[in-house]
């Protein structure tokens, strides 16, 4: 039942990544990433102190050789702002992985697509291997595609706001006409349903943060997505009965006694 997944030559078998933000305390924070049973993590490059050491260190409560750190471009609103965050991460020694947020509306956090696909053009060609957080635009999409983007990241409903999938339809049609690239579900998942939600639609993996790191019980609500995941993927495996307009009988009518 092993059902792993490769990204640029890695290979992992968690089909959950989450944040770092957020949580109560790092102890709290490395117990979940523990129980989430997940191989990577996404760490906002603007808002670590990288220069911190031992305990007071973000960095130093990862398992980095379990866990794999993808840094992010979090609060970043211009492709060149992205792209010097991108440029930073690397220097540091965190990754040539970028999670590629460019955000163009402060209320709703929605992409900026137009700045988006530019520091993703960019950052491709300079050999980052790009996770660019986008909607569920197809042409953007496909953009993207065409930038060098090897993932997508779409989100399922605004950053944060526990919406679940908004757009189902949006998010079928994406993983229906780019089948061999790699999707993952980012952001607005509020509830475990919603990850295995995701996983049913036949995407590789789901990213988040909040509903994890503030939850009541961080911990627990983990392991729940943990579990979620792993049920969404298998019933996805197996073949999900399709929707009928009708009702359709689950017992044999043919031989039943015939009376008047």
């Amino acid at each position: 039942m092993t059902d792993s997944f490769t990204i640029a030559g890695r290979t992992f078998t968690s089909r959950l990544v989450v944040g770092t933000g957020k949580y109560p305390s790092h102890a709290i924070m490395q117990a979940a990433h523990v129980a989430s049973g997940t191989e990577m993590v996404t760490v906002a490059v603007r808002r670590v102190d990288l220069a911190a050491k031992g305990q007071a260190s973000l960095l130093s409560w990862i398992d980095r050789e379990k866990i794999f750190l993808l840094p992010n471009t979090a609060a970043c609103y211009t492709a060149d702002d992205a792209i010097r965050t991108a440029h930073l991460a690397r220097e540091a020694g965190l990754s040539n992985w970028i999670k590629l947020e460019v955000i163009g509306d402060e209320h709703t956090l929605q992409p900026e697509p137009w700045e988006l696909v530019d520091a993703a053009t960019q950052l491709a060609r300079e050999g980052f291997e790009v996770f660019p957080y986008c909607t569920d635009d197809l042409v953007t999409a496909q953009r993207l595609v065409d930038a060098g983007c090897r993932i997508l990241m779409p989100w399922g409903a605004p950053i944060g706001s526990a919406q679940g999938l908004l757009n189902p339809w949006a998010l079928r049609t994406l993983r229906a006409r780019l089948p061999s690239l790699t999707l993952v579900v980012d952001a607005g998942l509020g509830a475990p349903s919603h990850a295995a939600q995701a996983m049913e639609l036949g995407y590789d993996a789901v990213l988040l943060n909040s509903a994890v790191a503030q939850a009541v019980d961080p911990v627990r609500m983990a392991h729940a997505f943990r579990c979620a995941i792993e049920g969404g993927r298998a019933g996805w495996r197996a073949g999900l009965l399709a929707p009928q307009a009708m009702a359709v009988a689950s017992t044999p009518v043919e031989g039943r006694p015939f009376s008047l």
